[in-house]
């Protein structure tokens, strides 16, 4: 194959933008062949303007066309699995919007039904491409920092107005969206601190209902976790706060890493913290270090560096930077937070009873005030600044 024709499902904010992207020939070895979306307004503006590209209201007529190769999903998110596993079985590589889905239940049928296929099943992790994200997960991964001890990401610049929750039907509403900050806006942290820290055994939460917006979901969360070894990690979100900070901090025994401000701090101990601990003569004493100071210099490719991965995953062969599989994680995250939530702020043990949670929320999906057809959203065909990592 030379050349990944692809179609996009859903043309809303983000599924425009990966349409304009793929239209003006800015993905190498990709072509934008068709976009679906049950808005026909949407798409007869879309196709007005982009000579040469179908458009269509069903994915049935994408799934099984033989001019399609590829599928990118960004419709809301308690479709994305069950369009996934039509793409799947259809033979189509499939690129979905984080989160995989609302669910880990569903999340582990569609990793089952990608795991069978031999389709390339990729996720909209773009933050993964962050170039301090990535030396991050180096340094752990080739142990500079030795055992984890403990992990905070204080990720609080995700200040949304009324007017956003307005916007559209879906969301800030269990029935429309699944959840509030943890499933929209933090699956990308909740995602990057997985990946880089592992995953831990136990998860405690409070995620407290419209405390700054009337909404129906949770807009301030806090998560407590505790991993393996006995390390524990805090990770505080909410769009109820401004200014908001980023900043994510991981220390082990031989050393610590700050990310703040688009810079990471390093500092690198010559000895152990649990061998000074256990051996030093005095009661109050000093670990000698190396300190070390990377700024980011260059952009983070975002979601471009996503497509054009996904695409060189399909024509070459190359490793995916954000498998479609991954997206259970941070999805896992977010589920056991709610769970413990609405279980009094209990310590969920992972993996929890995935059924449990599904009848959990199925009880607020019920009780919802998710009102169909209500949005005011105007695609821009570009990606926004919010969607990149942001250090204020």
């Amino acid at each position: 194959m030379q050349r990944v024709r692809a179609a996009v499902v859903g043309i809303g904010n983000m599924g425009s933008a990966h349409a304009e992207t793929i239209f003006k020939g800015n993905i190498k070895n990709m072509m934008l062949a068709v976009v679906c979306d049950n808005n026909l307004e949407r798409l007869q503006n879309f196709e007005a303007v982009h000579p040469g590209v179908n458009a269509c209201r069903c994915i049935n007529e994408i799934t099984e066309s033989s001019d399609i190769d590829a599928v990118i999903i960004a419709v809301p998110h308690k479709f994305h699995a069950d369009l996934a596993e039509k793409a799947l079985e259809r033979g189509k590589h499939v690129l979905v919007e984080k989160p995989v889905d609302i669910t880990v239940s569903k999340a582990i049928r569609i990793n089952d039904i990608a795991k069978k296929s031999d389709r390339v099943f990729g996720i909209m992790f773009n933050q993964r491409t962050n170039p301090l994200f990535i030396k991050a997960k180096e340094l752990v991964k080739n142990g500079q920092l030795g055992e984890l001890r403990s992990t905070v990401w204080i990720i609080t610049n995700w200040f949304r107005t009324q007017n956003y929750y307005d916007s559209g039907d879906w969301r800030a509403t269990w029935a429309g969206k699944g959840g509030g900050v943890l499933l929209n806006q933090a699956p990308h942290n909740l995602d990057v601190w997985q990946w880089i820290c592992g995953m831990p055994d136990y998860v405690t939460a409070f995620c407290d209902i419209g405390q700054y917006h009337d909404v129906e979901v949770e807009d301030n969360a806090r998560i407590l976790t505790k991993y393996k070894n006995g390390a524990h990690g805090v990770f505080v979100t909410s769009t109820g706060e401004y200014p908001g900070t980023n900043r994510l901090e991981i220390s082990g025994d031989k050393g610590k890493i700050v990310i703040e401000n688009g810079a990471m701090k390093f500092w690198k101990l010559n000895d152990s913290v649990s061998k000074v601990c256990k051996t030093s003569k005095e009661s109050f004493t000093e670990i000698p270090y190396d300190y070390y100071e990377i700024k980011q210099t260059e952009p983070e490719s975002g979601h471009i560096g996503i497509l054009k991965n996904f695409t060189d995953a399909i024509i070459y062969g190359k490793e995916l930077i954000a498998p479609g599989t991954d997206g259970i994680y941070e999805l896992m995250l977010s589920n056991a937070a709610y769970m413990s939530a609405w279980k009094n702020n209990i310590s969920i043990r992972l993996p929890f009873d995935a059924k449990e949670f599904d009848k959990m929320l199925g009880e607020r999906v019920q009780k919802s005030h998710y009102i169909c057809g209500k949005s005011n959203e105007n695609p821009s065909g570009a990606y926004s600044e919010r969607w990149k990592v942001k250090w204020e």
